[in-house]
């Protein structure tokens, strides 16, 4: 199990189980992620008849082959156990630059920085796709190297959402000249997130748990925006739930 998940980044664009497939599927207008080939566990024909009938019809109109392989094959490659049988070998996703074209007028990104796993991640950008978010801006390095994975944690919400890439400097320039306010999760000179109102168009910075937002970023912040908690509490929420209280807290706000 060690050794799978010391590959799972090799294996960064084998999509597993019906959810992340079905993602990239629907996500042909999102992105440039194409399938390439699915191999289906030929045990499954009978259980799995509707979603083989499914990935039938779309492998003729998008022209991958299906294969039908023994188990064993499909446990070789599998980092997780519910795939279900059917493993979708796709093609690299290239995350576009982020440009001022891109920016929506009115909407709410987020920028994050310092996620320490391709899990966490996914987790992260499965509330935020929730909470209605207009888009995602990831630095240069990012987990979606790790796309199989990153889609298997988010439910393929990875697949759906629109993601850019750009240095953190960047995306504050780019952002603040779209006349987006900038908000950084912190503590130090902070106000709260439940006691102060924020109107769209925004740009939310959130960092991981170990390094955090830097300095020279917080500097740049129209406001620093903490979650009060309901105890005394010395420790630090992930990197996911932060961004999952706050995206939903400024959703919540910005309703209407």
């Amino acid at each position: 199990m060690l050794q799978k998940e010391n590959e799972k980044f090799a294996a960064s664009t084998i999509f597993e189980g019906m959810t992340s497939i079905s993602a990239v599927l629907n996500a042909q207008c999102e992105n440039d992620r194409r399938i390439e080939k699915i191999w289906i566990d030929k045990e499954k024909r009978r259980t799995k008849s509707a979603e083989i009938g499914f990935l039938v019809a779309k492998s003729h109109a998008l022209g991958f082959p299906i294969e039908f392989v023994e188990k064993e094959q499909i446990d070789v490659i599998a980092v997780g156990n519910t795939h279900g049988g059917i493993l979708a070998f796709c093609s690299e996703r290239n995350l576009p630059s982020l440009t001022a074209e891109q920016i929506l007028p009115n909407g709410f990104y987020i920028y994050a920085e310092g996620i320490e796993d391709p899990y966490n991640f996914g987790y992260t950008v499965r509330s935020l796709y929730a909470a209605g978010v207009s888009g995602i801006v990831l630095p240069p390095r990012n987990w979606m190297s790790a796309a199989g994975v990153v889609a298997r944690a988010s439910a393929g919400c990875s697949e759906l959402l629109p993601m850019f890439t750009a240095t953190a400097e960047e995306a504050v320039a780019a952002f603040r000249a779209a006349g987006y306010q900038i908000l950084c999760a912190g503590i130090r000179d902070s106000v709260s997130l439940f006691e102060t109102t924020f109107s769209y168009p925004i740009l939310l910075v959130i960092g991981g748990e170990k390094r955090g937002i830097s300095r020279k970023l917080l500097e740049q912040a129209d406001q620093i925006v903490r979650i009060d908690y309901g105890r005394s509490f010395r420790g630090s929420l992930s990197a996911a739930s932060a961004a999952t209280v706050m995206a939903f807290e400024l959703f919540r706000q910005n309703q209407k």
